[in-house]
């Protein structure tokens, strides 16, 4: 089993390394492939009016596999943090959003995406945008000091999913939102997914089962918890991260798998006031929603 200090150097050297293609002009990495390899999870989620109004680079860094600013229900005034933040892209769409009586903060740990993120930010001319250094296990904001999180196939990535729930938690406001856009898993998957460390930067071997990400925000103490199934994955979609990570061989046994991983849109809310957390159970997917976000 790999330290958290492991798991942490490898998704911060993978993302390093989207963010300096993306910044020649290159697509991005997810995990140790290209991003061809990623394109089942990475696809199309932005409209061409979004992704239209935004500098090339954050379009090209982004590795998400969802969009929550499009969720999330963002307001006028509401102040927004984006967990892992990247290029900035969910950043800028959310500052758009909340207009400028409103704020976004972005918060990410790897030195290159901050960078990239903060040009971006001028190449947009967005005021109303702040890029922070830290790590979502320890946010580097006061308590209950914002009214919305976000967040993009990024908590999956986190060796102390506990730790980041809690931190949430605690910045949000009460009544704040919880927003996220994930990976999850449906089924267990085979140890040897689950021991590549590879697969940690490619949003495969951190992600939790649905039932375990309820059961994590309710300990975090949040309410209304839900979970909304966006897009479903098969083993051959991820043929070449398998490959990459020396699992070809294994192809053929993992196809009862198909199906196990999901992207997924998860919503939870702070309390206003102290009280029982009301769950709700996971939706399936019907066939529109596959194709969505």
């Amino acid at each position: 089993m790999q330290s958290d200090s492991e798991i942490r150097d490898i998704v911060r050297r993978r993302y390093a390394e989207a963010a300096e293609r993306a910044t020649r002009g290159k697509t991005g990495y997810c995990g140790s492939s290209p991003l061809s390899a990623c394109d089942p999870i990475t696809r199309d989620l932005y409209s061409e009016t979004e992704a239209g109004g935004l500098p090339e680079e954050a379009v090209r860094a982004s590795l998400g596999c969802g969009n929550p600013t499009a969720l999330a229900e963002l307001k006028p005034g509401e102040t927004v943090l984006d967990l892992g933040s990247g290029g900035g892209i969910d950043v800028l769409l959310s500052a758009r959003r909340v207009g400028p009586t409103g704020k976004a903060y972005g918060l990410d740990m790897t030195d290159e995406m901050l960078a990239l993120a903060r040009e971006n930010q001028r190449k947009a001319g967005v005021t109303n945008v702040e890029f922070l250094k830290g790590t979502i296990e320890e946010i580097p904001l006061p308590d209950a000091s914002v009214d919305v999180i976000i967040s993009n196939c990024v908590i999956n990535l986190s060796a102390n999913k506990d730790r980041v729930l809690r931190e949430a938690f605690r910045v949000l406001k009460p009544g704040g939102r919880f927003a996220v856009s994930d990976v999850v898993i449906r089924r267990e998957l085979p140890e040897p997914v689950r021991r590549s460390l590879e697969l940690w930067a490619g949003c495969v071997a951190g992600a939790l089962h649905e039932h375990d990400y309820f059961a994590k925000l309710s300990a975090a103490g949040f309410a209304d918890v839900s979970l909304e199934v966006t897009r479903e994955y098969r083993v051959d979609d991820f043929r070449d991260m398998l490959a990459a990570a020396g699992l070809e061989t294994a192809i053929e046994e993992l196809r009862e798998f198909d199906g196990a991983m999901v992207s997924a849109f998860v919503r939870a809310r702070r309390p206003a006031s102290a009280g029982a957390a009301a769950v709700s159970e996971p939706t399936p997917a019907s066939a529109s929603e596959r194709k969505c976000c």
